[in-house]
């Protein structure tokens, strides 16, 4: 008869890491979920005005496609550690995939608008499963000598899907309908699956831990608080009691998930991590970068159409040339730290990063679609060389059985930094904007933006002095 010990995992087969076209597939598939899921979600900002006219809604109601999406990526990516202690790697794929399909499904054939909020809730499921996931299997099974590259692989879907989606979701959008959207992902998604179905392989025991049910509802509810307080924030100001009451409601609710997790036999998140202030550090670069590439996906399309008073399809092609020049540098800027280190390509690419903001800046005056694209060009290459191997590099410090946990806490605070880089931004511009005229409107919009860069330029020093730090305490 088998013992408890025995009942309580689930042994593999002895792993090897080696780098194949299994590891590849696996990668690909899951990545191919993640990118669809964060490309919906900034596409449909730009059918919003669609969306209003034809379900008979105002603004403050159409929002809730992102705020509930964002809700419901925050309540499940803190997760994605129990997950993969708990189940088998291929399952969660197939689950994230069946959430995901489920949800596109319902969006495709949404008739109203609440039917088409559920839908964008079980897409924040599936992408909430799946955008963790896809770092796990490469942290667990690509073979050391080439993880850099790999990560670079493997990032390219949080560099590339912000800003692909606004112009690629306005082009289906403007053509064949907001459904359009939806439709086009099917057959990507069909192919995914069988992807990885075919070739996600096990690679770390399961073992049969309960779920921290208490730990989870204090952090899902702390980061609920966060996203209605920054929105509430940008549209009735940070200082009203509204928006202090859900700030001061994050912080209590985020010290009894704190307290909770320190005592908890099978915490939900194992916070040792936080003891490796060089893995703390490299998250905090990660996510300040993610709070401007946010940021920056509102504001340049923004200030293209209302102060330069460009079309739709012109202001939205501003980020394409940089989403390019990101795809191809993703790979080869994991290939340039697996063979120079860390130190030289991660600050070459916080260094780009930063003078491409101030950049937006200085000639946020007047700045054509030409200039703005070059510019972000400069940004995207040093993004692409920064965020994928500034997470090799803090992952690295973590020892092996809590890589998933830095892993869920990275993602996390991605997530809801682009959510507070995109809402402060916009609550900027909107502050310059309140009791303009129409024919003062470009002008209000350009000192907005303005104010806005400068902020995002202020941020976008931290990338650079963390990961100095960083680097230069690295054993």
């Amino acid at each position: 008869m088998q013992n408890k010990s025995q009942l309580s995992t689930e042994k593999p087969a002895p792993f090897e890491r080696v780098l194949d076209a299994r590891l590849v597939l696996s990668v690909v598939a899951a990545g191919i979920m993640s990118f669809s899921g964060v490309c919906v979600e900034t596409a449909m900002n730009v059918t919003f005005p669609t969306l209003m006219s034809e379900f008979g809604i105002g603004t403050s109601t159409v929002q809730w496609l992102t705020t509930a999406y964002l809700l419901v990526l925050a309540a499940i990516v803190p997760t994605s550690s129990y997950l993969n202690r708990r189940f088998r790697t291929k399952h969660v794929f197939i689950a994230a995939m069946v959430f995901y399909i489920a949800g596109i499904v319902c969006g495709f054939s949404a008739q109203s608008f609440p039917m088409l909020i559920v839908g964008r809730v079980l897409e924040g499921m599936g992408t909430g499963i799946a955008l963790p996931l896809m770092f796990n299997i490469i942290t667990e099974q690509a073979p050391q000598s080439c993880m850099g590259t790999m990560m670079g692989i493997g990032t390219l879907v949080t560099a590339m899907a912000p800003a692909i989606g606004p112009s690629v979701g306005g082009w289906l959008a403007e053509n064949f309908g907001w459904r359009s959207i939806f439709a086009a992902l099917l057959p990507v998604l069909a192919v995914a699956l069988v992807l990885g179905v075919g070739s996600i392989r096990q690679s770390h025991e399961v073992s049969r831990e309960k779920f921290d049910v208490p730990g989870w509802a204090a952090i899902a509810a702390s980061f609920a608080c966060l996203v209605f307080a920054v929105d509430l924030g940008s549209g009735f100001g940070w200082v009203s009691p509204a928006t202090l009451g859900l700030f001061a409601a994050f912080a209590l609710l985020l010290a009894l998930f704190v307290a909770r997790e320190r005592r908890a036999a099978e915490p939900l998140i194992h916070l040792s991590i936080f003891g490796e202030r060089r893995f703390v550090m490299g998250a905090v670069a990660i996510v300040c970068l993610q709070f401007v590439v946010l940021g920056l996906s509102f504001l340049l399309p923004n200030y293209s159409q209302l102060v330069m008073g460009t079309g739709a399809t012109e202001a939205g092609s501003i980020l394409l040339p940089g989403c390019v020049v990101g795809a191809v540098m993703a790979p080869l800027s994991g290939q340039i730290l697996d063979r120079m280190g860390p130190r030289r390509p991660i600050l070459a690419g916080a260094a780009c990063a930063f003078v491409g903001t101030v950049l937006f800046a200085v000639l946020s005056q007047n700045l054509p679609t030409l200039p703005a694209i070059c510019i972000y060009i400069v940004f995207a290459f040093g993004q692409s060389l920064m965020v994928g191997n500034s997470m090799t590099t803090s992952l690295g410090f973590l020892p092996a059985q809590t890589k998933a946990d830095g892993n869920a806490v990275i993602n996390t605070l991605q997530q809801l930094a682009g959510a507070i880089g995109t809402s402060v931004s916009s609550a900027i511009v909107n502050a310059a904007q309140v009791g303009v005229a129409a024919d003062g409107l470009a002008a209000a919009t350009m000192s907005g933006s303005r104010a806005a860069y400068v902020l995002l330029a202020v941020v976008a020093v931290v990338p650079f002095a963390a990961m100095s730090w960083v680097t230069a305490n690295r054993k």
